[in-house]
């Protein structure tokens, strides 16, 4: 059973499929998620009990889907750069022409995306980077740190994940001001095909990097600290 005492990131290690309510909800369950679930509610979001009924009523059985919080350290990692790092720049390679195009053919009309063609730049520098240092240098720390557990290697690691955390909250700012400017990735209803699968794929880069955030904030470098 959910209650409002819960921290909304140990809400989302229980039931995982809350986390799509909580996004919903612009409700943060990565960077912002170690507060309790009554803290967390907003003017965006429905009202306490609302929730709490909705994530109680969700069903998170078995359905395929990889309890990844029973992963060892290895194979969260491995899970993690598989489903979310590997995917990452082909996804911008793929986006970007789409959202330079919208950006030039309709930014006269709908000026917020000409800043949304910058903020996707921006977030797609800062996330490529940002997973490459995981993969070259942070990870192999934190494997190290696994199979031998001193406290040399945990103070090494420290200012690694403090680092990594900040720029977390980072690209989740840009996030949400992306769904800010966007209403919600609404698009208008003047949108041609190419507009409507900017939003829609902007969406699914939000969703997609707010569940990475918090496997690596909430599961794996809680494991560390």
């Amino acid at each position: 059973m959910i209650t409002k005492e819960m921290l909304v990131s140990d809400i989302v290690k229980q039931s995982p499929k809350s986390a799509d309510i909580f996004r919903s909800n612009r409700i943060d369950f990565c960077c912002g998620g170690n507060i309790p679930l009554s803290e967390a509610i907003n003017e965006k979001s429905k009202p306490l009990d609302a929730l709490l009924e909705e994530i109680n009523a969700l069903d998170n059985g078995s359905d395929g889907t990889l309890d990844v919080q029973y992963l060892d350290n290895a194979a969260l990692i491995n899970y993690i750069q598989n489903k979310y790092h590997k995917p990452l720049a082909e996804e911008f390679k793929n986006l970007m022409p789409y959202v330079t195009k919208v950006a030039k053919v309709h930014g006269e009309r709908h000026p917020h995306l000409i800043e949304l063609k910058e903020l996707t730049l921006k977030l797609r520098d800062e996330l490529l980077d940002h997973t490459k240092d995981e993969d070259d240098n942070v990870f192999p720390l934190v494997i190290e740190y696994t199979n031998n557990p001193t406290d040399d290697l945990k103070t090494k690691l420290a200012p690694h994940i403090a680092e990594l955390e900040t720029e977390h909250d980072g690209a989740g700012n840009i996030l949400k001001r992306m769904r800010e400017m966007t209403s919600d990735f609404t698009p208008p209803m003047d949108a041609c095909g190419t507009f409507r699968v900017v939003y829609q794929r902007l969406a699914m880069l939000e969703r997609d990097t707010f569940q990475h955030v918090h496997l690596e904030n909430n599961v794996l470098f809680e494991r560390i600290k």
